[in-house]
């Protein structure tokens, strides 16, 4: 005899990067058992890999994660969890006055946004006299880490993670898709830029779009209001969680 099967709400969204409406369920159990694992082992592979099979499993399969921006993936999550648990979210967070006293605090999910930064650009001009420049694609969990800015990777990482975001190079007319060229060709091209141009590409990637949210808690020792600001996905992993961070 085949056991009955639960129905599950479907939902929708709208995707930040491309202004997409995708459809979407609540995860089940088998999904928080994946949340539950990641997070204690507290390792970023593993939560990259947990969040991979949850995005996928819960939008019925009909995106392809590793190839969306990370924004894309982490806003998709959230929604995910806050029609599974709950939209509000408690957990416990350091007051940043002292580092060490904690407050428990609530989230509204339903508040946290991708935020744009008004001077953010994707095309990076190098030479304005011979309109010589690059194009950029977004990040990816394939190719960026746990939400990790590339100021807190190694050098070497930080520019395997700049060529493979180049969408392509132009040089007047010319344009020099990154998909045709070598690696090694796009990253000796960014490592032959001066200093400014390469302080451009930086830009690029600190203001590009990300989920964020600030919220104000007031240390009960001190009497401190505190600036907290969530960002990057290990940030938002634990605040999806079932559990109270």
């Amino acid at each position: 005899m085949t056991l009955p099967k639960i129905d599950v709400p479907t939902y929708e969204l709208t995707l930040p990067s491309v202004d997409k409406k995708i459809k979407y369920r609540p995860f089940l159990v088998k999904e928080e058992k994946l949340l539950y694992i990641a997070l204690e082992t507290g390792d970023d592979n593993q939560m990259i890999n947990a969040l991979k099979d949850i995005v996928n499993e819960c939008t019925f399969k009909v995106l392809n994660v590793n190839n969306l921006p990370i924004f894309d993936v982490e806003y998709i999550f959230l929604n995910i969890r806050a029609k599974s648990v709950s939209e509000k979210s408690q957990f416990k967070l350091i007051c940043p006055d002292d580092n060490k006293t904690y407050v428990e605090t609530e989230i509204d999910l339903t508040q946290v946004n991708v935020h744009v930064d008004d001077e953010h650009t994707n095309k990076i001009v190098i030479d304005e006299n011979r309109n010589l420049g690059v194009v950029f694609k977004y990040p990816t969990l394939k190719n960026y880490g746990a939400g990790k800015g590339i100021d807190n990777l190694q050098i070497e990482k930080v520019f395997d993670i700049i060529a493979d975001c180049i969408d392509h190079i132009f040089d007047g007319d010319k344009i020099y898709p990154a998909k045709d060229t070598p690696k090694q060709e796009l990253k000796e091209f960014i490592e032959s830029l001066p200093q400014e141009s390469f302080k451009k590409i930086k830009v690029f990637f600190d203001t590009m779009p990300r989920l964020k949210h600030e919220i104000t808690i007031k240390n009960p020792n001190t009497g401190v209001d505190n600036k907290v600001v969530l960002q990057g996905i290990a940030d938002f992993f634990e605040l999806a969680s079932p559990t109270t961070r």
